[in-house]
Formats: structure tokens, C-alpha cells, sequence
């Protein structure tokens, strides 16, 4: 397939994955579902790996451990913000990892004391943020405002994660060994998570076990084909492409959840969008890595 099919299944099988951890918060906590997810990801890499014969060995597990902190953490909270929030509108909060980098662009010309801070950046932050404020006043109730918040923190820590990805890209370690030790995070994150909030394990059925493994398949197929997108593909396509989760999770909520946003949330999703590829286009232009790595580890 074409790099722009790729990321177009990508961005569905994620969105998808959404679906299904929505439907598992019914039966386990945010904890667990990271741990298992974790774990899917963890086997069929470590299978891949010995059957290619490709090294799992690190030089650098000192990145790869807080590569692996921001990352769980994010998705943690990505997940709790799933189990009670629109579909659309947590995808949305995650995906505002783009103007967090651009913030964090403008947060470091300061502090190196430059005279000048490109203005575009700035009006793509302004604009996330605003967005940001339409898509989650209307769409929560009071109960809904710690998920609201945990959602906006999870694309924060996503935008470290990805900064750190591309450190790990430049020292030289492969996607699929970054994947593998950010899955290991997860299976231990989780399961420590689990053990101090709920005490222990959830007992399973064959529906929660099905959603289980769908979430862990679905992430890591997903992870395979945007990696594959955007080793073949143009990385401002591919990124701009990633934005059509948005459009699926929106479906998915319509659909299968009775989701209804109003017009002033569907304007913050838009403004979100707009000044997500703005800010992408911008650091493109900058640190074209950047771009590149910016959403293979979603």
C-alpha cells in the first residue's frame, strides 16, 4: 500500500483502539488496560525481534527509562480521559501534542535569551489553547472536569515523549527496540498503577479479555503501519494525515456511544486541528526530524 493508505489505516486501527478501551473502562481501571496493552505489544515484539534476530540490547536504557515514564504516564491518562469524556473530544486533547512542542519551542528561545520568537508559533499555541477551551467547557459536566484535565496532560507528556523519541532516533536505536521498552514501561507501569489504586487485578470475562486483546492488537498493528507510512511517505502528509483519528473517533462517538457535541466544541476540534498542523509545518521547517518521529510512538 501507498504511505498515505498506511497512515489513513493508522490513524482508523487507533482510533478504533479507542473504541475498545472505552468499552474495556467498563470492566478494568486505566492501569490495567495499560498493562495489558502493554503486554500484547511486549510479546509480539519480543517474538518479532527473535525471529528476525534483531538485537533487543540497549546502550542507552537511561533514555529509554524516561522515554518510557513521560510515555506511560500520557497514556495513562489519555485512557482514564477516554473512559468518561466524548470519544472525540479526548482524541482531540491528545493530539494537542503539536501545540505543546511549539510551546515548549517558544518556552526554550527565551530562555536562550533570542530576540526574537517566530510570531506564527506563538498565534498556533494562542490557537490550541482557545481551541482547547471551546472543544471542553460545553462537552463536560462537573464529573467530567478531572478527565478533561488528565486528557489535556496526556497530550503534554505525549509532546515530551515524542521530543525524547527523536533523541533516542538520533542516538541510533531503531523504532522497533524504542516500541519494545516503551511496551516493557507499560506492563510495569500498569501493574504498579493497578496494585496502588485498585489493590489488585479485576477478575476477567470473555468480553473484557476480548477488548484486552483487541486494544493491545490494534495499538501495536497501528504502530506498525504508521512507522511503515512514514518510513516510504512524506512526513508533513503523513502528518497531516494523522489527523483523520479525529474524524473517526467523531464517527465512532456518533455512532456507537450517542456522543453530541455542539458547535462550540466541533470549533475547538477544528482550531485544535489547525494549529496542530500549523505548529507541525512550523517545526518541520525547523527540525525536520521532528516531524518525522513527532507520532510514530502514539
Amino acid at each position: 500500500m501507498s504511505a498515505p493508505l498506511l497512515m489513513v489505516l493508522a490513524t482508523l486501527l487507533f482510533a478504533t483502539m479507542g473504541v475498545c478501551v472505552k468499552l474495556a473502562s467498563a470492566y478494568y481501571g486505566a492501569g490495567e488496560i495499560v498493562m495489558y496493552r502493554g503486554l500484547v505489544g511486549t510479546l509480539f515484539l519480543f517474538a518479532m525481534a527473535r525471529t528476525k534476530r534483531l538485537p533487543l540490547k540497549t546502550s542507552v536504557p537511561a533514555m529509554h527509562f524516561w522515554r518510557s515514564l513521560s510515555g506511560v504516564i500520557a497514556l495513562s491518562l489519555w485512557f482514564f480521559a477516554i473512559s468518561k469524556l466524548p470519544l472525540a473530544t479526548a482524541m482531540t486533547l491528545n493530539y494537542m501534542s503539536s501545540v505543546w512542542m511549539a510551546l515548549f519551542l517558544i518556552g526554550g528561545a527565551v530562555l536562550m535569551g533570542a530576540a526574537k520568537v517566530d510570531p506564527r508559533l506563538v498565534l498556533t499555541v494562542l490557537l490550541g489553547f482557545l481551541g482547547v477551551g471551546l472543544a471542553l467547557q460545553p462537552a463536560m459536566d462537573d464529573q467530567q472536569v478531572w478527565h478533561g484535565l488528565a486528557g489535556l496532560a496526556s497530550g503534554m507528556l505525549s509532546a515530551m515523549a515524542y521530543l525524547q523519541v527523536t533523541s533516542l532516533g538520533r542516538a541510533g536505536e531503531p523504532e522497533y527496540r524504542i516500541v519494545f521498552y516503551f511496551s516493557m514501561g507499560g506492563v510495569v507501569a500498569g501493574a504498579l498503577t493497578t496494585v496502588a489504586t485498585q489493590g489488585g487485578w479485576h477478575s476477567h470475562t470473555w468480553t473484557g479479555a476480548a477488548l484486552l486483546l483487541a486494544v493491545g492488537g490494534l495499538a501495536t498493528a497501528a504502530q506498525l503501519l504508521m512507522t511503515r507510512a512514514y518510513g516510504t511517505g512524506k512526513p508533513l502528509v503523513n502528518a497531516s494525515l494523522q489527523y483523520l483519528g479525529i474524524v473517526f473517533s467523531a464517527l465512532y462517538g456518533v455512532l456507537l456511544f450517542g456522543d453530541r457535541l455542539g458547535w462550540a466544541s466541533w470549533i475547538g476540534i477544528v482550531l485544535i486541528v489547525a494549529a496542530g498542523l500549523g505548529a507541525t509545518l512550523l517545526r518541520a521547517r525547523t527540525t525536520p526530524r521532528d516531524a518525522q518521529h513527532s507520532v510514530q510512538e502514539s
